[in-house]
């Protein structure tokens, strides 16, 4: 991570070299292999390719930084990987850690992991928060960004903990839910709603101004 200095919150980080210069009308390339974030971006009227990052780059991030700083890292890691085979487009990569009482809560590794998720969230305010980092190729231009949102979760029975798990929709979903489910025992108290599924749309969307990208529909 020496390549380039972060703030003091490893949240934001904006390249120090001018971004203007880069080509209107560059390829968009999701380095992500998340369906929902191919779905956010297709409603959304963007044209892109998929070119997922290599699965150790999340394995070996170090899982004892604070939540914030642990999904800026892996979403700066994911794009990273991928622009290292790309040579032009704007690279978009992303992840999405949840957080209740300090404790990251990343995919669960199993249905036991996942319930146990579940359990620390019933009946508790917690956090979802997005990592999105766009580096523009050539030129090695990057914008890394945080957006959070504050949801807040029913007192789950067992039984509708156990209903959850047999629908297996948890299965790759950080806090082993998805709010996209339409489940009625979780809301959101402030933030966006496209944050929690797992892309920011309006904070991508400024981030995409900033390097002057015209890609769209």
């Amino acid at each position: 991570m020496a390549e380039f200095d972060w703030d003091h919150s490893y949240t934001d980080y904006r390249a120090t070299t001018a971004i203007n210069q880069q080509p209107k009308h560059v390829n968009l390339i999701l380095a992500s292999s998340s369906p929902r974030r191919r779905q956010l971006l297709t409603a959304a009227g963007y044209r892109f390719t998929v070119d997922p990052p290599n699965e150790s780059v999340e394995s070996s991030a170090d899982r004892n930084l604070s939540a914030r700083r642990l999904v800026a890292l892996l979403a700066f890691e994911k794009a990273k990987d991928v622009a290292g085979r790309i040579d032009q487009g704007i690279i978009l990569s992303a992840d999405t850690i949840a957080e209740c009482n300090a404790m990251v809560l990343g995919k669960p590794k199993d249905r036991q992991d996942a319930e146990n998720m579940l359990k620390s969230l019933s009946g508790q305010v917690h956090f979802v928060h997005t990592a999105v980092c766009l580096w523009s190729k050539p030129g090695n231009h990057k914008i890394l960004k945080t957006d959070t949102t504050e949801l807040e979760m029913n007192e789950l029975s067992q039984s509708e903990i156990e209903k959850y798990l047999d629908s297996g929709l948890w299965m790759g979903k950080a806090g082993a839910f998805g709010y996209q489910d339409d489940l009625p025992w979780i809301r959101i108290r402030s933030g966006s709603e496209s944050n929690v599924v797992g892309l920011p749309m309006e904070l991508l969307e400024e981030m995409l101004a900033e390097l002057d990208y015209t890609g769209g529909s």
